[in-house]
Order: C-alpha cells, then sequence, then structure tokens
C-alpha cells in the first residue's frame, strides 16, 4: 500500500484537466502513441463535442519515480461545470489528493473554489497547478499569489506547467508520489469497497467502480452489498488502464471494477459497500449524501409506444448518472412520461441528448419548474415538483419557493453590467469581495426560478465569456407565487402550466400567447389560446382558421405528386400531438422554455 497513490484533478470549466490527464497517461506510458487521442479519458461522443467532461473516469498508471520505485497512481478525472458537483463530491471520497488546476490566464473561479472546498471538507491534500503558463495572456504570478493567500502554499512551491506543450509535466507526477499520502486501511480486515460509480454492460450486467478500503477481492467468491443485501459471484475483476483490463484481484487502497452480472438496477446503488457473503465486514462504510434535485420537466415520448423504451433507457442512464432522478407522471396532453429531476439546466440538457443519441428515443420536454413548498389551509406542508399539481388559491395559506446563494466572480470592468442582470430578477444583494486586484465576488440571493433557463448564459454574454458562477440551496422563502395556465380551444394543457411571480403572470402569459400564436398551425376553425391566472383569462389570442385544402394545387396530373405532398405532411404531423381537436407541435412545448427576459 505504501507504492499506490489515488489522486483527482479538480479545476473550473475548460482550465485543462482532460488535456493534463492525457499528458500524465502519456508520460506514464499507460497509452501507446498510436492509440492516443485528444482528451482520451472522455470517452462520450458529447464530451468531446461541446468540450467539457461530464463522468468521472479513472484510470491506472505505474510510474518509475526520481527515488528508484515504481508506484501504482490511480487518477480520477472529475468534471468541472457546476452541475456535475455530486459527480465531484464522490470521485473526492476515493481519493488521499487532489490537483488543483487554474488557467494562469483567468485565474482562480467559481468551480475552482466550489471544488477546492469539496476536497478540503473531504481532509486531501492540496496540490496547485497553473496550466497554460504559455498563453499570451498568461500571468502566472499575478495567479501563484491568488493560490497562495487562498490556500496558503508559499509561491515557490505552486508548480506551473503547460499541459498542451508537456513542459513541466514530470514534476506533477513526483509531488503526487512526495505529497500525496499513501492510502489507510487494514489488508487483513474483512472485505470493504466502496462504489462510486458504476455503468451498464450489456454481457457483463452492472459494472461497479470501487475503492478497497480494507481487505481484498479475488476470485469467484460470492460477495454482498451491505445495504440492498443483494448477493452475487463476481463475473470480472479489473482494472482501468483506461479500457476495462480484466485481472486476478484488487487489494486495500486500490481502485478498480467489478463486473456484478447484475439485469436491474436496483440491486447496485452508487455509495453502497461490498463485502464477502461469508466473512461479512460489521458495519458498511458512510456513502454518499443523497443528492437533491433543483430542476424538474417532464419527459415523454413522441410516440405512445415507446414508452417502456424510454423508461428502460433512464434506468440504464440512473446507473451511470446517480444524480437522476425519476418517476412517472400522466399528462392529459403528452399521455404517459416521466417527471425527472436534474441538477441544473446544463445537466438536463445533457440527458435529453443522451437519451436521443444513445437510445435513439423521440422525446418531448417539458418546461423546466422547480420544487416549490404548499402550506395548505389545513396547516400541512406539501411539497410541489410539477405546476399542474399546484393547488388553488382558496386551498393554501402561502407558496414557498426555493432561494440560492449564488456567487459570481467577474472582471470589476463588468461591475455594472452583471448588477443589472441579477437586480431585475428578484435578487438581494449580500455583499462583494476582491480576491485579486481585477476582479471582484458579488454575492446575492436569488430565487432559484429565476437562474434556472437562461441566466448562465446572458451572464456569459454580458461579461463576454469571462464571468463564472457557483450557485447552492439556501432555504425556502414565501412569496406572492400564482399558477399560470394556457387552454388551448378552452382545454388547459398541462405540459403548458408554469408558477409565476404574481408581478410577472401577465407579461409571461402575453408573451407565450404571442409565441403560441404562430407555432400551432391553423386548424379548419378558430382555434383560441388564452393565458388563465388567479381564476380569470390575462391574456387571449385566436388563430384564425385554414381556408386551403394542401392538395388543392394538384387538380389533374400525376396521382404520385398528390401522394408525395401527403407523404410530407404525414412526415410533419408525426412529430405533433394532439390535444382535443387541436394538433400542437413540438416546438410549442420548447417555446415555454425559451421565453427570454428581454
Amino acid at each position: 500500500m505504501q507504492q499506490i497513490r489515488n489522486f483527482c484533478i479538480i479545476a473550473h470549466i475548460d482550465h485543462g484537466k482532460s488535456t493534463l490527464a492525457d499528458r500524465l497517461l502519456q508520460l506514464t506510458g499507460t497509452i501507446s502513441e498510436r492509440d492516443m487521442t485528444a482528451q482520451v479519458l472522455d470517452s462520450m461522443d458529447l464530451e468531446r463535442e461541446k468540450g467539457v467532461t461530464i463522468k468521472s473516469s479513472a484510470v491506472r498508471m505505474n510510474y518509475n519515480a526520481k527515488d528508484g520505485q515504481s508506484y501504482e497512481l490511480n487518477l480520477i478525472d472529475t468534471p468541472g461545470h457546476v452541475d456535475f458537483g455530486y459527480e465531484v463530491s464522490r470521485a473526492l471520497e476515493a481519493c488521499e489528493g487532489a490537483l488543483l488546476v487554474v488557467d494562469a490566464s483567468q485565474g482562480i473561479q467559481a468551480q475552482t473554489l466550489a471544488n477546492l472546498y469539496s476536497a478540503l471538507d473531504a481532509d486531501l491534500e492540496i496540490i496547485p497547478i497553473i496550466n497554460k503558463i504559455d498563453m499570451p495572456a498568461a500571468n502566472p504570478d499575478a495567479v501563484a499569489k491568488e493560490i497562495s493567500q487562498l490556500i496558503g502554499t508559499p509561491v515557490e512551491d505552486i508548480l506551473r506547467i503547460s499541459a498542451k506543450s508537456g513542459e513541466n509535466i514530470e514534476a506533477v507526477l513526483e509531488a503526487v508520489v512526495e505529497r500525496v499520502p499513501a492510502p489507510k486501511g487494514d489488508p487483513a480486515a474483512p472485505l470493504r469497497a466502496l462504489i462510486f460509480d458504476s455503468h451498464y454492460d450489456a454481457y457483463k450486467g452492472v459494472v461497479a467502480y470501487v475503492r478497497v478500503i480494507d481487505g481484498r477481492i479475488e476470485g469467484e467468491e460470492p460477495l454482498r452489498l451491505m445495504i440492498t443485501g443483494a448477493e452475487f459471484k463476481p463475473i470480472e475483476i479489473g482494472t482501468f488502464t483506461p479500457r476495462l483490463t480484466a485481472g486476478k484481484m484488487l487489494e486495500a487502497g486500490e481502485v478498480g471494477y467489478v463486473a456484478t452480472g447484475f439485469k436491474t438496477v436496483a440491486e447496485c446503488r452508487v455509495g453502497d459497500t461490498f463485502t464477502y457473503k461469508s466473512r461479512p465486514a460489521a458495519e458498511p462504510l458512510p456513502g454518499y449524501r443523497q443528492v437533491k434535485p433543483m430542476v424538474f420537466a417532464g419527459i415523454y415520448p413522441v410516440e405512445g409506444d415507446d414508452y417502456p423504451e424510454l423508461k428502460e433507457a433512464l434506468e440504464k442512464l440512473q446507473l451511470n448518472d446517480a444524480s437522476l432522478v425519476y418517476e412517472p407522471e400522466i399528462s392529459q396532453a403528452l399521455n404517459f412520461g416521466f417527471r425527472c429531476g436534474f441538477l441544473g439546466m446544463f445537466h438536463m440538457e445533457i440527458v435529453q441528448e443522451r437519451l436521443e443519441r444513445e437510445y435513439d428515443l423521440d422525446i418531448i420536454v417539458t418546461a423546466p419548474s422547480v420544487a416549490y413548498e404548499v402550506v395548505l389551509n389545513s396547516g400541512e406542508v406539501v411539497p410541489v415538483d410539477s405546476p399542474a399539481e399546484l393547488p388553488n388559491e382558496g386551498e393554501t395559506t402561502e407558496v414557498r419557493e426555493p432561494w440560492m446563494d449564488i456567487e459570481i466572480f467577474t472582471p470589476t470592468a463588468y461591475y455594472g453590467p452583471v448588477m443589472e442582470l441579477v437586480t431585475h430578477r428578484r435578487s438581494i444583494y449580500k455583499g462583494e469581495e476582491h480576491p485579486a486586484p481585477e476582479r471582484v465576488q458579488l454575492n446575492f440571493e436569488i430565487p432559484l426560478a429565476e437562474i434556472i433557463v437562461d441566466f448562465f448564459d446572458q451572464l456569459k454574454s454580458v461579461t463576454r465569456g469571462y464571468a463564472s458562477l457557483d450557485y447552492h440551496f439556501k432555504e425556502y422563502r414565501a412569496d406572492e407565487l400564482v399558477k399560470l395556465e394556457i387552454h388551448v380551444n378552452m382545454e388547459p394543457i398541462d405540459a403548458f402550466t408554469t408558477i409565476v411571480h404574481k408581478d410577472d403572470a401577465y407579461r409571461k402569459g402575453q408573451a407565450l400567447i404571442t409565441k403560441l400564436k404562430d407555432l400551432i398551425p391553423r386548424q379548419l376553425f378558430v382555434v383560441p389560446i388564452q393565458a388563465v391566472s388567479g381564476g380569470r383569462v390575462i391574456s387571449r389570442a385566436n388563430v384564425k382558421a385554414m381556408r386551403k385544402d394542401v392538395l388543392a394545387k394538384c387538380y389533374g396530373g400525376d396521382v404520385t405528386r398528390k401522394k408525395k405532398l401527403l407523404e410530407k405532411q404525414k412526415k410533419g404531423k408525426k412529430r405533433m400531438k394532439m390535444v382535443g381537436s387541436v394538433e400542437i407541435p413540438q416546438e410549442a412545448f420548447l417555446a415555454v422554455l425559451r421565453l427570454s427576459d428581454d
């Protein structure tokens, strides 16, 4: 165990984590030059396209240090986006040290701090590294001062590297060997191994990623999960190189995987503990705190027959993404689907794209909403995560919404635009700090509903991409919140229902009606669209009746012309949903998403 080092890389998004991981793999000879590609640990197409790490990924490297010894280094590359903080927190539990990577031109950002505090809470040894020192805008001396003030590391001990060119990378490996402590654990004690991640394999069933704390896993001796109680014989034990490579055993302190053969997701949960069935450990390892979703949306199949496929896809996706929660839901407009909880809008976007790509599903995603608390007249407090479920005003005494503490890091040049953006969204200014001469950290309290849709995009826009944002839940607060319903042809459409502040109801209702009027196709009769709030209509528009037949221009001529037009029309209808007697296209359901605040 003295020759093992477990460490992860933490940083703000786009500060060079994946590039540094590539160089470490090359330098240790873990991946041959022939197999080397950029972002080798980012195996998902989505990760490569968007240039962000979505999944933590583990890899084992063997390194011959300058002291003449050979070390086994287990690296876990973590995401940098705020929505994937849960992935980071789980990875930290499997490590003893963390490389804190900071961009030499951008300095400390919001997620740098958030991830650093998570690592300090987990009692990890922090090795600060300044990356991208070869950039024209790099200012490593100023950044080194910032880091030194933050964590107290002497300026001369902070490593300066360029992950792209490979400059000074060997010093990183030497620092890991010298500074990261060897894992603690008892090789002779009964087996305890923590599951920190998992994925589903069609041949091996559920593959659990484990960090062995005590004892060892070897052979085919039956194992038991201490929380769910499920038992199994391991199909395969191995390590990440970074591909899954079968081996004989995993010893205390090591990171690897166990193929369980489970075909259902429920039996193998992230945070559970493996032990031997015949010689069980006395108590399981402390698992992970249960993650609390912040944003909710309905996911429905375009074709009703695809419901079983969507259910199976969500099950498998949840195994790979432990922060996703879902439950069945029925909508009068969209039939059977699921109410899903996400950690943020980017998380929701990634789940949607993975369902469409990896599982080849056509889905409709409703407008995102947040979880509210409603106090009924009886005094009972009821959680409401679907706007359609909000009781009528006469049945409630108050409606509470989640408020967040947010920290915005920005260059001082953009102080004005950022303040203007935030104050327009019912926020409360709490104070500011100046961590560096040209940078300011602004602290606000703000309702979550105000930041979930387009706040981050607008923040990036007004600061030309230089600002960064971190947020965490504060409390539920009562406010004047009302249900805004949309009626199409006198029928309320639950998929369009939202909960808004009383002062915004008229403006948002009018904006949505204007948008839907253009998106809902003309029928053979007049279709009224109404926005209803507090029991009265606050905005209305009519979709005029259609007076033209699609085949009118095909009088006479070849029948194939008519068939071609009808086929074209049929394709367009496939993406639509029937609501009463009015066809509503998918774009209309997405219109609620894109309601801008300008």
